[in-house]
């Protein structure tokens, strides 16, 4: 009986050797984002390049999903995820050598990525179906979608903190990310595999094409369309209005500190996610299948929040528009991911959870798009307008959900 104790106990805590390596891939993907306002600083760059950077970012994890995903369905968990944590040490390497090149920035935000991609499909994958076998598959997509905002959240603490107060701000945040990379690595040594390639099996052959990877199985697809797809893409819209938009426009009421602003922003917004996905049990219960269209509300709030900061640089609006945002993300992002998992057959998973991730990080264009568009109208107006959409996609999501409920 003892041993059988054990042995559940084991099984039940599988998914925390998984853990560690979600957590520096997120830290090494947001890790980034405080440094922005430092990349402008030293070199110049316009808001517009600098939200570049965040576009190219995107343009690594589409294709990062549809290849990880595919091949973790085939060859196992493992390795992939393995092979995505080596790529997110390549991708620190080159960010830190490359900080006066944008275009050397860009490519190591493109390698950086490729490696997140691993990160959230194999990995909260992986962890879905650890739950799964320990007795706590109601846990699997709360577990997956909380160590990712840690990651994401801590990355991005730890990386502008030493930016902002510690020497070689632009070497020692990705210094201290490879490092604890390599911890991961050793902890994913001992994680259980669950599922294994085949010779002559399903794997044998290789893999399909790129864009064959990234589709939507028939019979879910009239929902997914419905409902997740208006949703999706405000996921990450809502911490990237937070941390990259907001403390862009009040750069000017934060002389010395424009940096560490940012840190501070975007531990708020992914704090307040992570506590949101913490107790987003209950909350999903309460909300009966509308917690999406919660979180996408708050996030046309916050961008209503903002609009004072961007009329007459009100640092106080930001501040304020950051947790709003963050509980936006949180609650988006884990009722999305609860959906698209329960939808999805065991074969189906890292497939399916590659298109809602690559829906979900199409929002990181944002920024990008509003920065570009200044130059013909007011970013306060454009912050209404995005206010309008996010209320416009939840009442088509609304629609979807009583059409397939």
């Amino acid at each position: 009986m003892g041993l059988l104790t054990r042995q559940t106990v084991s099984t039940a805590r599988a998914w925390l050797a998984v853990a560690p390596a979600v957590i520096v891939l997120g830290w090494g993907g947001n890790q980034f984002l405080p440094l922005l306002q430092l990349y402008r600083q030293l070199n110049g760059f316009t808001q517009v390049q600098v939200d570049l950077l965040l576009a190219v970012y995107v343009v690594g994890i589409v294709p990062g999903f549809a290849l990880s995903g595919a091949w973790s369905d085939r060859f196992g968990r493992k390795p992939v995820l393995v092979a995505g944590v080596l790529l997110g040490i390549v991708g620190s390497v080159i960010l830190a050598s490359s900080s006066s090149s944008l275009a050397g920035l860009c490519v190591g935000r493109f390698v950086s990525g490729l490696s997140v991609a691993a990160g959230m499909v194999v990995g909260t994958s992986w962890i879905k179906e650890l739950s799964v076998r320990g007795g706590r598959s109601s846990a699997g997509a709360r577990r997956a979608s909380a160590v990712l905002t840690i990651g994401f959240g801590g990355g991005a603490g730890v990386g502008g903190v030493l930016a902002q107060w510690a020497p070689l701000p632009t070497l020692l945040p990705y210094v201290v990310q490879i490092a604890a990379s390599v911890v991961a690595l050793g902890a994913l040594s001992v994680a259980t595999e669950t599922r294994f390639f085949e010779a002559g099996g399903p794997g044998h052959g290789g893999v399909k094409s790129l864009l064959g990877e990234l589709r939507i199985p028939k019979a879910v697809r009239g929902r997914f369309i419905a409902v997740i797809l208006p949703l999706a893409p405000w996921v990450f819209a809502a911490p990237a209005l937070a941390f990259a938009v907001g403390p862009s426009l009040v750069s000017a009421a934060t002389p010395g500190f424009s940096v560490g602003f940012a840190t501070l922003v975007t531990v708020i917004t992914l704090g307040c996610g992570w506590a949101t996905q913490f107790f987003s049990a209950p909350l999903i219960r309460a909300l009966r299948g509308r917690a999406g269209l919660v979180g996408v509300c708050l996030t046309g709030v916050g961008a209503l929040l903002l609009i004072p900061a961007a009329e007459s640089q009100q640092v106080w609006a930001v501040l304020v528009a950051a947790p709003v945002f963050g509980a936006g993300y949180g609650l988006s992002m884990v009722s999305g991911l609860t959906t698209v998992q329960e939808m999805a057959a065991p074969d189906e998973l890292a497939g399916l959870t590659a298109v809602y991730y690559s829906l979900t990080y199409a929002g990181f264009l944002l920024p990008a798009t509003l920065a570009a568009l200044t130059v013909l109208t007011p970013m306060s107006v454009l912050l209404l307008v995005t206010a309008a959409g996010c209320v416009l996609c939840a009442l088509i999501a609304l629609r979807g959900i009583r059409r397939h409920r």
